[in-house]
């Protein structure tokens, strides 16, 4: 039985190391945009770090992943330069799509993200795409395809799970659930006790689970990607979990209380694990403070580097949109 992360001490650095990273890095985003140095929009996952960061750690380097238009923490969860992001939503040439995508559209194929997606459930679909073809050239790889609450009332969404059922595909979907599409509660817009009750109408195992505990959502996910990785075909997993900012960076949160958010927040889930790496003996609040200041100076780096970093040139926009004549 595999020791659980809060008691292995190199997982439990390493987990909390990613969820400090995707917290500050969209600390720093937000911080950025607020000052105009950011433009465009951007969808902030802050209060959710726990599920890209156990979810991740279930797959292997090779393994894919979909993401979404609040897609920062799978990026960096899948193993993503932190630099190369921060110059992508800079729009900077050394950007992972140099400077072209920006915050909805990275990509890293080198770790097996086939990309954030502006469309809601655009990655659905997509991901079992990934999942056919792995399959067929008999890989063993596993796609996972992370998605939100709203997604779920796209079309796009049933195509793919219609789909990877009925051609029992080796994908994972991980809805996280953060309580509102937009600004529409997930209780308002689907008439189910828990989400994961909708898997039964397609055939397939459904879960859910507290996206809050990092334990939780990597027991659940490990068990459904070697499900899925040994011809079990897919799994749906329902991760609730809350957004403490608002949709977007536009969201006033005029539907939303704030006696809400503040619950929510003091759910938090990189305190609740710290608390238990402490609790377990594993680290130590010297080890903890040595994980945050090591991402403090990381991210720091990063911004700087972006910033100093040559601007996406407009003259060579279409470089990757036409093949060359003769090419």
């Amino acid at each position: 039985m595999t020791t659980p992360i809060v008691q292995d001490r190199d997982r439990a650095r390493e987990s909390l190391r990613t969820m400090w990273r995707i917290r500050r890095f969209e600390e720093a985003v937000e911080d950025l945009y607020g000052r105009g140095l950011m433009h465009g929009t951007m969808h902030l996952s802050i209060g959710q770090e726990a599920v890209p960061t156990a979810a991740c750690q279930a797959l292997n380097r090779d393994d894919y992943i979909t993401s979404t238009h609040r897609g920062h923490g799978h990026c960096i969860a899948k193993g993503a330069d932190l630099e190369r992001m921060m110059a992508e939503l800079l729009a900077k040439e050394t950007g992972y799509c140099r400077g072209r995508g920006g915050s909805m559209h990275i990509a890293d194929t080198e770790t097996g993200n086939l990309g954030a997606n502006g469309i809601v459930a655009g990655g659905v679909p997509i991901a079992a795409g990934a999942a056919l073809s792995a399959k067929l050239r008999g890989t063993g790889q596993v796609a996972l395809a992370f998605h939100g609450d709203g997604a779920m009332g796209e079309g796009a969404w049933h195509e793919g799970v219609v789909l990877a059922a009925m051609w029992q595909l080796p994908v994972v979907f991980l809805c996280e659930n953060n309580l509102y599409g937009m600004s529409m509660s997930s209780e308002r817009a689907f008439n189910l006790p828990q989400l994961s009750d909708r898997a039964k109408g397609y055939g397939i195992p459904g879960v859910t689970v507290d996206g809050n505990d990092l334990q939780a959502v990597y027991d659940v996910t490990a068990e459904a990607v070697e499900r899925a990785r040994n011809g079990g075909g897919p799994t749906f997993i329902e991760a609730k979990t809350y957004r403490w900012r608002g949709h977007s960076k536009s969201d006033k949160n005029l539907y939303r209380t704030r006696e809400e958010i503040d619950e929510w927040r003091l759910k938090d889930p990189i305190v609740r694990f710290e608390l238990e790496t402490v609790e377990a003996g594993t680290l130590s609040e010297a080890d903890l403070e040595a994980v945050r200041d090591e991402v403090r100076t990381e991210l720091r780096g990063a911004v700087q580097r972006a910033n100093a970093a040559p601007d996406a040139r407009p003259d060579d926009l279409l470089a990757s949109v036409y093949a060359e004549v003769g090419a």
